[in-house]
């Protein structure tokens, strides 16, 4: 197998944003040569990958995985109960994991803020627990979304959150997404999920810059 990424296998653990990621982001990095297994949970915090409960899904959101090239598999009940990190690692033994995530962390709304010492709790939680199994991960962080109902997210909200994660999410690598982008030129159906074009943008992004940080020689260097 050849690519950048050729015998790695990546296991993608994200909220809503990976679900509407995963046709076009798992199909990308095994063209770089990986193995790709990808779940993701409408509405997760980082902690909700770690601490057994159950969560409040979006509408029909719900939650979702996808193995490989094969489909994706949907659950759409609500207060479905969370993947675990844990056996995810058992069951796939991933080289990288890549975590999606950061909005769920600040909440939705013009006066959403940042609760840091809740939020580093659930960060440290999560990062605690990849470094633990001697895994490389990479964080992806939000990008640009739109002041516009019901979950509106303005420009400082998004710097606001970038800046806090590229400081907290060591030692994964972070991801900082709004350098794929202008602020606005992504269009979104709410003012946080984006259309299906800027999501297949986002996507080729990400996994162009996954192959940079984590070819094989760069991955023996961590």
């Amino acid at each position: 197998m050849s690519g950048a990424l050729a015998g790695l296998v990546i296991l993608v653990i994200g909220d809503s944003h990976a679900m509407h990621m995963m046709p076009n982001l798992n199909p990308l990095l095994a063209e770089k040569g990986a193995i790709v297994h990808s779940y993701s949970m409408c509405g997760a915090t980082p902690g909700d990958w770690i601490y057994p409960s159950s969560i409040a899904t979006w509408g029909v959101c719900g939650r979702a995985e996808r193995h490989e090239k094969g489909p994706v598999l949907t659950e759409a009940k609500r207060n479905e109960p969370t993947y675990s990190l844990a056996k995810l690692i058992a069951e796939h033994h991933p080289n990288l994991i890549i975590v999606q995530g950061g909005d769920t962390i600040e909440g939705f709304g013009p006066t959403a803020k940042i609760d840091r010492p809740w939020a580093l709790d659930q960060i440290h939680a999560l990062t605690g627990k990849i470094a633990a199994a001697n895994i490389a991960c990479d964080w992806v962080g939000p990008t640009w979304e739109q002041n516009k109902p019901p979950l509106s997210r303005n420009e400082a909200t998004v710097k606001e959150m970038v800046q806090f994660l590229s400081q907290s999410v060591a030692p994964c690598k972070y991801i900082d997404s709004t350098t794929y982008v202008r602020p606005g030129e992504w269009q979104t159906t709410d003012g946080l999920h984006l259309l299906p074009d800027g999501y297949r943008q986002w996507s080729t992004d990400i996994a162009n810059t996954v192959a940079q940080l984590n070819s094989q020689k760069t991955l023996s260097s961590r």
